[in-house]
């Protein structure tokens, strides 16, 4: 069963319950998921092609083209004019979204070395999880043997949850794991 079908046939049931919400559409739900990269200006002027590969490297674990993000104003103490690419992601929706997360709870989470689950301090007071990967191997779609470059990345999954509980447990209710 997927979990676009998990969510509709067990969890608006559980937060109904839990939570004394009267309508299904009440229920919080996941609205959509971004995955940032930061760029470092260091690494895209020592290597003019690290954007590129930064691009396929999220093309590849998302399955959608991403957009880079350029700098809106220059700052001359940190060298970055307004023409100089800062970051790129892209967001899912969605059956893309869904395909994603169950695939980062079921594949990628367990591959983290010594990972013992998620902080509940990752849940924001809005509802929104962030997590933040040291490196991109730990997606299945990226061989370690074929990267050049090592690179972080952040993954925020939103939510329409208006309380930092009533999230947690639309996490847990998806499988989310959090430290105990």
């Amino acid at each position: 069963m997927s979990l676009r079908q998990t969510y509709q046939k067990e969890i608006i049931p559980a937060m109904q319950k839990k939570f004394g919400y009267t309508n299904a559409l009440a229920v919080p739900k996941i609205e959509k998921v971004t995955v940032n990269v930061g760029i470092n200006r260091s690494m895209s002027e020592k290597n003019p092609k690290y954007i590129d590969l930064v691009i396929q490297t999220i093309q590849n674990i998302t399955g959608q083209k991403p957009v880079t993000k350029r700098a809106r104003k220059s700052i001359a103490g940190f060298k970055i004019r307004n023409t100089t690419v800062v970051g790129v992601n892209t967001v899912l929706r969605a059956s893309k979204m869904y395909d994603f997360l169950e695939k980062l709870i079921n594949v990628t989470l367990p591959r983290i070395r010594d990972f013992r689950g998620l902080l509940r301090k990752s849940v924001d007071a809005n509802g929104n999880l962030s997590i933040g990967f040291k490196e991109q191997i730990m997606f299945p779609e990226i061989n370690p043997e074929n990267v050049v470059r090592t690179h972080g990345l952040q993954v925020v999954i939103t939510t329409t949850a208006k309380t930092r509980e009533e999230a947690i447990e639309l996490f847990k209710l998806f499988g989310v794991p959090f430290r105990e």
